[in-house]
């Protein structure tokens, strides 16, 4: 019997906590077997990003087309994408294959480091979010692509539904760490606005956040699992994740991927 297996087309953290090596790691902590197809490379550390060199579309096209002729894909998570023709490769590829798939739209890390063309933000929605059952934005994240400040949990709601509406995608999740107050995350499934809470934890070493809960998410599709179900399981996830985070580098130090094996969680 074959395992659960997930695909990540993203791009890559020679730190180790973000990208597709967050990726990874989170998929085989759901025991979910993880491939990749790269989307850029980054010079990267826990103090920031110094550089970033982008995969050419050509290249890009041969590693999903090596995917495609021999290895079955259950899900598929798509975070950094540089470019509109990336975006529209990507779209174009995902949309062919009708498999579960989030879209995390990684635009900045956390030390402000852009991340993504201005034009790739509208490309998003035009190749990307038509294909997602579910787009994970941070609060800055929705509201650069909705053009509107949150600032409250009802803020959070009017945006997973203009995802959904305005948008295009099947389902949003807006995670609320940019607030105040408790790790609240609103999610919509174009029928049901549901709310999940987890306590704060004061740290400074979430990087890697959003791509470790975003995986966490395709991890549990692949194996079956609901949407709701599996925003409820990887958000306890993230949370401990967060609570038992590294303090690895000198800047902002990673999450904890083996936090499934310290909280038997799953």
């Amino acid at each position: 019997m074959r395992p659960y297996t997930a695909l990540t087309i993203a791009g890559s953290d020679s730190g180790g906590g973000a990208g597709i090596q967050a990726d990874i790691k989170t998929m085989e902590e759901w025991q979910v077997y993880g491939m990749s197809v790269l989307t850029s490379l980054t010079a990267q550390n826990t103090m920031g990003v110094q550089e970033v060199h982008h995969v050419p579309v050509p290249f890009l096209t041969a590693q999903l087309k090596s995917i495609e002729e021999d290895l079955p894909v259950d899900a598929i998570k798509t975070g950094m994408i540089s470019s509109k023709e990336a975006a529209r490769t990507v779209g174009e590829w995902i949309g062919a294959r009708r498999k579960p798939y989030v879209c995390d739209p990684v635009m900045v890390t956390a030390s402000g480091h852009p991340l993504m063309e201005e034009e790739t933000r509208e490309a998003l929605s035009e190749y990307l979010f038509p294909h997602a059952d579910v787009v994970t934005p941070n609060i800055p994240e929705a509201e650069t692509l909705l053009g509107m400040s949150i600032k409250t949990e009802a803020d959070m709601e009017e945006a997973a539904g203009l995802f959904v509406e305005k948008l295009g995608s099947r389902g949003a999740l807006i995670k609320g760490g940019h607030l105040e107050g408790e790790a609240v995350d609103v999610l919509y499934d174009g029928e049901i606005m549901r709310t999940y809470r987890e306590a704060r934890i004061k740290t400074d070493n979430t990087h890697g956040t959003g791509c470790t809960y975003a995986s966490a998410i395709a991890a549990n599709l692949a194996r079956g699992r609901t949407l709701p179900a599996a925003v409820e399981k990887s958000k306890h996830f993230i949370t401990e994740a967060i609570r038992h985070s590294f303090d690895l580098g000198s800047g902002s130090g990673p999450t904890n991927h083996w936090a499934g094996r310290i909280g038997e969680i799953k």
